[in-house]
C-alpha cells in the first residue's frame, strides 16, 4: 500500500512587494488608492465645472483671487485649439483615473499589472500637461485661473502615488521575466508569481 504524499505547503504571498516596506496597492496609507480615488473625483468636479463654463452652460466661474483671470484663461486662444473644451480632456482623464484606481485588489501590483500601467498612462501625461498649462497661463493668456490651478495641482498630486505603484509593478514584471515566466501573461495577472 502506497503512502499518499501530502501536498507541499504553499507559503502565503505577501501583499507587500519584495524590498518594500508598504503595499503600494493598499486602499489606505501613505500612497493609498482611496486618496487617489478621492482626488480624481475632486479633479473631475473641477474639470466638469470648467467644461460647463466653456460650453456656456454656466455663465460665470468661481474666481476668488485673479479678477477676470479665469474668463481670460478659459476663453484664450489656447483653450480654443481643440474642437471641444480643453477642460473636457481633464474630465475624461479624471474619470479614467478613477476607474483604473478602482480596479483590482490590494495586490494588483502583481495580480493586475495592466490596470496599474493603464492608470499610469492616463495620470502621468495629464500631470505633465498640467505643468505645461500652468506655464502658459501667464505667458499666453497673461492671467491666472483659480480652478485651473486646483485642477493642475490635483493632476500633479495624483502622479506621486501612481508612480509608486507603477514602480512596484514594473519591478514585479522584471522579476517574473528574469525567472523565465515571460512578460505578457504576468502583465494580465495570469500566473501571478
Amino acid at each position: 500500500m502506497a503512502i499518499a504524499e501530502r501536498p507541499a505547503a504553499v507559503a502565503p504571498v505577501s501583499s507587500v512587494p519584495p524590498g518594500w516596506d508598504a503595499n503600494p496597492s493598499a486602499w489606505r496609507g501613505r500612497h493609498g488608492r482611496l486618496p487617489v480615488l478621492c482626488l480624481s473625483l475632486v479633479g473631475l468636479a473641477v474639470a466638469l465645472t470648467l467644461t460647463l463654463y466653456q460650453l456656456g452652460v454656466l455663465q460665470e466661474v468661481w474666481e476668488p483671487f485673479f479678477g477676470d483671470g479665469s474668463q481670460r484663461v478659459l476663453h484664450s486662444a489656447v483653450s480654443r485649439l481643440l474642437p471641444l473644451p480643453d477642460a473636457s480632456l481633464g474630465a475624461i482623464a479624471y474619470v479614467l483615473d478613477a476607474i483604473f484606481a478602482s480596479l483590482g485588489g490590494t495586490m494588483r501590483w502583481r495580480t493586475a499589472p495592466w490596470a496599474v500601467c493603464a492608470q499610469a498612462l492616463v495620470v502621468l501625461p495629464t500631470a505633465c500637461g498640467s505643468v505645461g498649462l500652468l506655464m502658459i497661463q501667464p505667458l499666453l493668456a497673461h492671467a491666472w485661473c483659480s480652478l485651473c490651478l486646483v485642477s493642475a495641482l490635483v493632476s500633479i498630486a495624483l502622479a506621486g502615488p501612481t508612480l509608486t505603484e507603477l514602480l512596484a509593478t514594473l519591478q514585479h514584471l522584471k522579476r517574473v521575466w528574469r525567472e523565465g515566466h515571460g512578460f505578457w501573461r504576468p502583465l494580465w495577472g495570469e500566473e501571478a508569481v
